[in-house]
C-alpha cells in the first residue's frame, strides 16, 4: 500500500513583533506631554509668589522693602495674587500692602530722598527710616529749607491712610555741649517734635494721631564705631501703624 505524505506550506509571515503593541508609545508620549505641561503651569503659578516674597524680603532688591512676619503668619502677595480665590488675606495685609506700595511710589519720585531714606514692615505697621543729616543741621533741631520734601509726603500718606504715627528721634553716641540740648536726649526729642509741629501745623493732621519720641543713643542701627557708621544712627524714623480702635 503506497503512503500519502503531506506537505504542509512553509509559513512566510515575518514572525510577531515583540513588547508592547505600538499605540502604546504614543499614548505614553501624550501623557508625558500633559504632565511636562502640568508642571510647567505649576510653575508659573508659583513663579510671581516667590518673585514677591524676594522683593519684599530684602532691602537689597529692587523695591527695597522688607516684610517682617512671624513664622506662623502668611506671607504678603501681590496685587494680582489678591484677585485669586485661593489665596486668602485678611484686611489689615491688603492696608499693610497698600501702604507699603504708597510709600516707595512717593520715595521714588525723589531719588535723593529715596538714597537718603529706608522702608521696613511687619504686621503692625510701616518704618520709614529717614537720615537726620536731611532734615536738620548739625547739632540742631530746627529744620532745614528743603526738609518738606520728606514731611510733605509724611502729610500725604497720612491723609491716604488712615494709620496713626510715630515720629522717633535718634543720636549718635557723640557727646553734645550745647546750652540748648545739654545731652542727645533734648536733641533726639527736640528733632522728633520738631517734625510733628511741621505735620500739624502744615499738614493738617489731627494731633490725636501723632506722638514724638526721642531715644537718644540708645537703639543705634549699627555700632558707633565709624564716621559711616554714626550718620546711619543719626537718624528720624517714621512709624505708621494701625490705630488702637480700628476704625476701618
Amino acid at each position: 500500500m503506497a503512503k500519502v505524505v503531506i506537505i504542509k506550506p512553509k509559513n512566510n509571515d515575518p514572525p510577531p513583533e515583540e513588547g508592547l503593541p505600538p499605540w502604546m508609545a504614543t499614548f505614553a508620549d501624550m501623557v508625558t506631554l500633559l504632565l511636562c505641561f502640568f508642571v510647567l503651569l505649576l510653575s508659573f503659578a508659583n513663579n510671581d509668589l516667590e518673585k514677591f516674597k524676594e522683593l519684599l524680603g530684602s532691602l537689597k532688591d529692587a523695591f527695597g522693602v522688607k516684610i517682617e512676619r512671624k513664622e506662623d503668619d502668611h506671607l504678603a502677595l501681590t496685587p494680582s495674587d489678591l484677585k485669586r480665590k485661593e489665596v486668602k488675606m485678611d484686611s489689615n495685609d491688603k492696608r499693610l500692602l497698600g501702604l507699603v506700595l504708597r510709600i516707595k511710589a512717593l520715595l521714588d519720585e525723589d531719588d535723593a530722598t529715596r538714597k537718603s531714606s529706608g522702608v521696613k514692615a511687619d504686621q503692625d505697621g510701616v518704618l520709614v527710616n529717614t537720615d537726620s543729616a536731611t532734615l536738620f543741621k548739625p547739632g540742631s533741631a530746627t529744620l532745614r529749607p528743603d526738609a518738606h520734601k520728606v514731611l510733605d509726603r509724611v502729610v500725604s500718606i497720612l491723609k491716604d491712610h488712615n494709620y496713626n504715627l510715630v515720629v522717633r528721634g535718634h543720636t549718635d553716641n557723640s557727646e553734645i555741649r550745647s546750652k540748648k540740648f545739654p545731652t542727645n536726649w533734648e536733641l533726639s526729642s527736640a528733632r522728633a517734635a520738631s517734625a510733628l509741629r511741621y505735620i500739624v501745623e502744615k499738614g493738617g493732621i489731627a494731633p490725636k494721631r501723632l506722638k514724638a519720641v526721642g531715644y537718644a543713643d540708645t537703639q543705634p542701627l549699627v555700632k558707633n564705631d565709624s564716621p559711616a557708621n554714626k550718620r546711619k544712627n543719626r537718624r528720624l524714623e517714621f512709624f505708621y501703624h494701625k490705630p488702637a480702635r480700628d476704625s476701618w
